[in-house]
């Protein structure tokens, strides 16, 4: 369902720009992975609903940001390039408190409603997904070689991101699942950040598996309110670390 968001019809004005933060937005948050290649310019015109002139546009924009390689010749095409980590504090002082309190409210409200409805109509084949990731996440952040380690840490902002992705894909909402994936390029490796330690692991690993749990039994408004309290809970600390980075 995620990956049907990414490749569903773009809004009609400013199609390239659509296309290319559509695209962008996936390749950052992982749901294009590295390496993997494109659909033809043909079909993925097609299913964007623009023409091949404004997706080749598109295309050229993101070659000049370095997240897509193209390659001439036979098995050419156009491949995902994953663009280098950015540094989470640099990209934090950037954003004012009142910014990110901004952000939390409305992303607290897209999580809620998603948790909520993918509680109310997901399947089991929905619902798997998020079990596993978060099984993934525990085993990356008990590994030995875990603690103080970037690479663990920019791990497990990813298969953060993937959960909450996941989460919205269950909604069956591919509005809500875009607008997910937009949100997650935009700040949700940033929510990671007051847990770089990994000693935030066990509380945010609680609040995930209680949203699986309440996804799982069909209890909306329990989905709804962990996914709020997690996401604004996320940002209250993001706060204080924003605050904290002015002394």
């Amino acid at each position: 369902m995620a990956r049907l968001a990414v490749f569903s019809p773009v809004d009609s004005t400013a199609r390239v720009d659509a296309v290319v933060r559509r695209l962008a937005d996936a390749i950052a948050v992982g749901l294009l992975a590295d390496g993997e290649q494109l659909p033809s310019e043909t079909e993925l015109a097609g299913r964007l609903g623009v023409s091949t002139v404004t997706l080749r546009e598109a295309l050229m924009a993101l070659r000049q940001r370095g997240m897509v390689e193209t390659r001439r010749g036979r098995g050419g095409g156009s491949f995902v390039r994953l663009p280098a980590e950015f540094d989470p504090l640099a990209r934090l002082r950037v954003f004012a408190a009142d910014e990110l309190r901004d952000f939390g409210d409305h992303y607290a409200a897209i999580a809620g409603t998603a948790a909520r409805l993918a509680a109310e109509r997901s399947l089991p084949s929905d619902v798997a997904p998020l079990w596993r990731t978060l099984d993934e996440m525990d085993a990356v952040a008990a590994a030995p070689q875990a603690a103080g380690s970037g690479e663990a840490c920019a791990r497990l902002r990813r298969l953060d991101g993937r959960f909450h992705i996941e989460v919205a894909a269950a909604s069956q909402s591919a509005r809500l699942t875009r607008e997910e994936i937009r949100l997650q390029a935009d700040i949700g490796p940033l929510l990671w950040l007051p847990h770089e330690a990994l000693s935030g692991h066990d509380e945010t690993a609680a609040q995930h598996r209680a949203i699986a749990g309440a996804v799982e039994r069909g209890d909306g408004e329990q989905a709804r309110a962990v996914a709020e309290r997690h996401v604004l809970d996320a940002t209250r600390h993001l706060i204080e670390l924003r605050l904290r980075l002015r002394e």
